[in-house]
């Protein structure tokens, strides 16, 4: 009997990976492609649909080359993507109508200002934020000058899933839909009222399905495999980490930092600063929820000192910077660099850098963006409100064993980094991979997850509070 083999597709802001994975949800092969970024004005940020897709048949010829294998000994496919950004299409030619609108994007900011936040909220789980996708789809309605039949609009999972079918399915899951602010987060279904809001006909509206179950056949380098799991990159990484009981947490650090536990399944709505989200859902299953916390700026703030201000030569370099001084010298850095997500949801809100005395290196600076982070985590953690009794951590900046530490310092909590960081995909896998009925179910799928570092917290109560009263004296001062 061939042996069963998923292809992940996780497609993200700055490129696209894709994985094979075996049954015991091990990495067999991996692929990578870039994807251009397109920014036609201050604080605009666009992708080309196009790119998008070319990015995923690049990086799924070089999984698969990598893996030894062809699309033809594939068993499933599960798709995972960035979430809110945007995209719309014609339907007959499948051309892209205008670039797409990236989550980053703030272009929308006025508009959602003037949004009834108390209906949202209720309604969706969310809060009004250029973040979220329905400004993004109004602006880009506005933009094509076009709401007839022949427009679709999509999250870019529902954009692959139309290009893999060849256009035979227009779907979105239920995951990705939570984030548009137009679907009712309770009864999983488009909203009328918000649908009028926004000015969306439903007709543009793709189909709500399942995280987990055959959607589709997808075709991929000459053969069909079955395109069996769908998620939002968040909600994929929280099903990779196995977070499958109420009050288990991940948080995945990448350009920014996403803060995921789960809610359990009954919607209960989320404490101010955060939003409830659909975790996933199963085939034939109720809706899981999480409570989400984004932080917009983790891994973008040593960008930002790397691009700009040329303080590192590569990101990796941060660890050990950060450890060659003692203490962060009085240093905090607020990386408000696209303003501040939760808990505080400051869009206006402008970086910080404050202590700084002429005996300030670049080290201080690293340091500080580093600590930023775990303070940030702290922040939300703290939003929550739940009874944390671990954070499995995960993306690229897992692999800082400084920044692990200081995480586990500060929260109080063992941080777990597991053997396969890219947990984003493994979860798609996983999902797909229930679909086909290649595991019974989670109990199975949580038994192979493998755990390579565990950081306890020993850094000693007077210091930690000493360090987080400073962290929010700049706060205040960047909120202000």
């Amino acid at each position: 009997m061939p042996e069963a083999l998923v292809l992940a597709i996780d497609q993200g802001t700055t490129g696209t990976t894709c994985l094979v994975v075996d049954a015991l949800l091990r990495s067999r092969g991996r692929g990578y492609a870039e994807l251009p970024q397109h920014f036609p004005r201050p604080g605009w940020v666009e992708h080309d649909a196009d790119e998008i897709w070319q990015s995923v048949l690049v990086a799924t010829e070089a999984a698969l080359d990598s893996a030894g294998i062809a699309a033809r000994d594939l068993t499933a496919v599960g798709l995972t993507n960035q979430r809110e950004t945007t995209v719309v299409w014609d339907r007959e030619s499948g051309r892209p109508l205008h670039r797409a609108i990236v989550w980053q994007d703030r272009r929308t900011a006025e508009r959602c200002a003037g949004l009834p936040r108390e209906l949202i909220r209720r309604r969706t789980g969310l809060v009004p934020d250029p973040y979220f996708s329905a400004t993004k789809l109004e602006w880009l309605l506005d933009a094509v000058g076009r709401r007839d039949e022949d427009v679709a609009f999509g999250t870019v999972d529902s954009w692959l899933a139309w290009k893999l079918t060849d256009g035979a399915r227009h779907v979105v899951d239920v995951t990705n839909a939570s984030r548009t602010l137009l679907l009712d987060v309770r009864r999983a279904v488009w909203d009328d009222e918000l649908l009028a809001l926004f000015g969306v006909p439903r007709h543009v509206l793709p189909e709500v399905v399942d995280s987990s179950g055959i959607v589709g056949e997808a075709g991929l380098l000459g053969s069909r495999v079955p395109l069996a799991g769908m998620a939002g990159d968040q909600q994929a990484a929280l099903f990779g980490q196995a977070c499958f009981a109420p009050g288990e947490a991940k948080a995945t650090f990448g350009t920014g930092a996403f803060v995921l536990a789960n809610g359990g399944d009954v919607p209960r709505g989320a404490p101010d600063g955060l939003v409830e989200t659909i975790a996933w859902r199963l085939a034939g299953g109720s809706a899981t929820y999480a409570l989400e916390g984004s932080i917009f700026a983790t891994g973008a703030a040593l960008q930002w000192l790397r691009d700009e201000l040329h303080l590192l030569d590569d990101a990796a370099e941060s660890a050990g910077l950060a450890a060659g001084v003692e203490s962060n010298g009085g240093v905090y850095f607020v990386p408000a660099l696209t303003g501040l997500g939760s808990p505080h949801w400051a869009p206006e809100a402008r970086g910080l850098v404050t202590g700084l005395t002429r005996g300030v290196s670049r080290e201080h600076l690293v340091r500080a963006a580093l600590e930023a982070v775990a303070f940030q985590t702290r922040d939300v953690l703290e939003a929550m409100c739940l009874e944390v009794d671990v954070l499995r951590a995960d993306g690229g900046q897992s692999a800082n064993a400084f920044l692990m530490q200081f995480l586990a310092d500060v929260t109080g909590l063992p941080v777990e980094v597991p053997t396969e960081r890219e947990t984003t995909a493994i979860g798609a896998a996983a999902l797909a991979g229930l679909g086909v009925g290649l595991w019974s179910g989670v109990d199975e799928v949580a038994a192979l997850r493998r755990i390579e570092h565990r950081f306890e917290p020993g850094r000693p109560a007077d210091e930690v509070d000493r360090l987080v009263a400073g962290w929010r004296d700049a706060l205040r001062r960047t909120l202000a």
